[in-house]
């Protein structure tokens, strides 16, 4: 566990619910990754990711599927893809990473409570 934080910490951090509408391999990645556009709504649009999450997924399998996002980092370049949104999820017992996601439907761009 990290140290603790106010609950202003975490409003600073915009999490974000979105759909995936493009998924491709990443084959310039140092680490295996998958490309991805994630449509956040309206208010934000459509936003690029890179996630290695290649153990559990593949891309064909990840048009239409729900994601979690913070979408107020800064965008970083990664090879020569920069992405703008961290895509989350979390470790299985082997470290590979599943994606993150809501149980019910909610609109793109609904934000994280």
């Amino acid at each position: 566990m990290t140290e603790p934080i106010t609950y202003a910490d975490f409003e600073k951090v915009d999490i974000r619910i979105g759909t995936i509408v493009e998924a491709e391999p990443f084959p310039q990645a140092r680490r295996p990754a998958i490309k991805l556009v994630i449509d956040f709504g309206p208010e934000i649009g459509r936003k690029k990711s890179s996630a290695q999450i290649t153990v559990h997924y593949a891309p064909e399998t990840l048009v239409g599927r729900r994601v979690m996002g913070v979408v107020n980092f800064p965008p970083r370049q990664i090879g020569p893809f920069m992405s703008e949104v961290l895509t989350l999820g979390f470790a299985d017992a082997e470290g590979a990473i599943v994606l993150a996601g809501v149980e019910r439907p909610v609109p793109d761009g609904a934000r994280l409570y």
